[in-house]
């Protein structure tokens, strides 16, 4: 290596020394940036942080930012945190434009503040950080489908009772509609699981195990009867539904028919529709998911959380007793 390398090597370090000198300072510089203050609510759940949840003053810097963006948020848009609504927390997580794993974390950091104000501060009235819910609740992949009150009409008006097949896909979808019940548990029932007098069904086989009395509806009682008295074959066997030949209906030929009453009306919709709509009926009543996990049949709360993705709204009305 020749002098004039070895002086080119020499000034190449003092440069790369001096911009790590220059980098270190600027880092320095920016630890000491002046910290802004926010209102005494803030500051003091700052502290709270700090000293009952023993967070670094890293982590509560970043705390500080989100924070200090929701700030700016109520004071632009002139909202108190007494008067704080869950349509407002909403507005202002849609406003950050970043990855999915950031925004977690940014709803986290709101949800903590949300928590200290509702548990430790009694400023809110409600725990709004149970409401604060992002991407993993309600974007689910494949939501229950359900029919709306016009496509419901346009069904139950298509429907004829010209023929004994008509006559029972007419009781059949009224069992599903009107009780949510499943296409293999229709096929199930017998005749001896029917009150008249009392307005009765009961449901011996269902996935919980458990047998299960609901009330029947008078037009579903009604087309039960239509079906039994004028279009049952005439047999010994006890199951409801029978094929013309007299045989008990399968759930897959029962869940066909269905499907194609459907298709008449011009809808692209299959059995279990209805019973998505049933679960959509009980949330608009103001059933709780405890109730409608009963009445649906279900094994666990976790298959019965999924009819509340239909409806945000409606969803946290029944979850956490929430108006908007």
């Amino acid at each position: 290596m020749g002098d004039e390398d070895i002086r080119r090597l020499g000034q190449t370090t003092l440069d790369y020394l001096d911009w790590l000198s220059s980098t270190k300072k600027l880092k320095k510089n920016r630890l000491r940036e002046p910290y802004v203050k926010l209102p005494d609510i803030y500051e003091q759940y700052f502290l709270y942080l700090a000293h009952t949840r023993e967070i670094s003053r890293s982590q509560i810097l970043n705390v500080k930012r989100v924070l200090t963006s929701l700030h700016n948020y109520f004071e632009n848009h002139k909202i108190s945190l007494a008067s704080l609504k869950i349509e407002h927390l909403d507005t202002f997580m849609g406003e950050f434009k970043v990855a999915k794993s950031t925004l977690r974390i940014y709803r986290y950091h709101v949800r903590g503040f949300l928590k200290y104000l509702y548990a430790e501060r009694k400023i809110i009235k409600k725990d709004l950080a149970a409401l604060l819910v992002g991407a993993p609740l309600f974007a689910h992949k494949k939501p229950p489908k359900f029919l709306r009150p016009q496509e419901l009409q346009k069904l139950f008006s298509s429907l004829k009772l010209e023929t004994s097949v008509d006559i029972r896909t007419y009781a059949t979808i009224h069992l599903a509609y009107t009780l949510g019940l499943r296409p293999i548990e229709i096929s199930k029932i017998t005749l001896d699981h029917i009150s008249f007098t009392r307005g009765e069904i009961t449901i011996k086989e269902r996935k919980t195990k458990k047998p299960t009395t609901l009330p029947l509806p008078k037009q579903t009682i009604k087309a039960i009867a239509a079906y039994v008295f004028k279009a049952r074959p005439k047999t010994d066997l006890r199951a409801l539904f029978l094929t013309r030949c007299g045989s008990p209906l399968r759930p897959e030929r029962m869940a066909g028919t269905m499907k194609k009453a459907m298709e008449k009306a011009d809808l692209s919709s299959t059995a279990y529709w209805l019973r998505h709509t049933y679960a959509q009926n009980l949330l608009a009543v103001g059933r709780n998911i405890y109730e409608i996990k009963e009445m649906m049949g279900h094994q666990n709360i976790q298959s019965t959380q999924r009819y509340l993705y239909i409806d945000t709204e409606r969803m946290r009305k029944v979850l956490f007793n929430e108006t908007l």
